[in-house]
């Protein structure tokens, strides 16, 4: 069961890169108790908010690379839960940018599936240092 998570992860990401609204309209459970919170965005709360910041997002984006690693994921009841590193390559301004973001994707399991209700991306600015 948790390779469907982890398929399910996968698919948010290939929807991401495809810059595809109708890709992310497949990802996401179309409910009220949605949620995402983009790197230095507010929370956003139900579909249609989290829809229309998707849909901000790809209008603005011509490219984005995802390098999805430190993948872990866990199931409890009919929720799942992926920690991992987004390692992302995109253009401003011509310019190459390369990112990493600590993601946090939470899924529900309805109609034989699972479907993402949260998304939370963090900036890493620094990494900790080994003590």
């Amino acid at each position: 069961m948790i390779d469907t998570v982890r398929s399910a992860n996968a698919e948010f990401y290939r929807a991401f890169e495809a810059l595809s609204i109708e890709a992310m309209d497949a990802v996401w459970a179309h409910a009220d108790d949605a949620r995402c919170i983009h790197p230095g965005w507010p929370a956003l709360v139900g579909w249609e908010a989290v829809r229309k910041s998707w849909l901000a997002i790809f209008q603005a984006a011509s490219y984005m690379e995802f390098n999805v690693t430190d993948l872990h994921a866990w199931i409890s009841g009919d929720l799942a839960c992926v920690f991992c590193h987004e390692n992302i390559v995109t253009f401003q301004e011509g310019q190459e940018v390369r990112t990493v973001v600590l993601a946090t994707n939470v899924f529900r399991y309805s109609d034989d599936r699972w479907r993402m209700v949260l998304h939370h991306g963090s900036p890493i600015i620094t990494q900790p240092s080994e003590e």
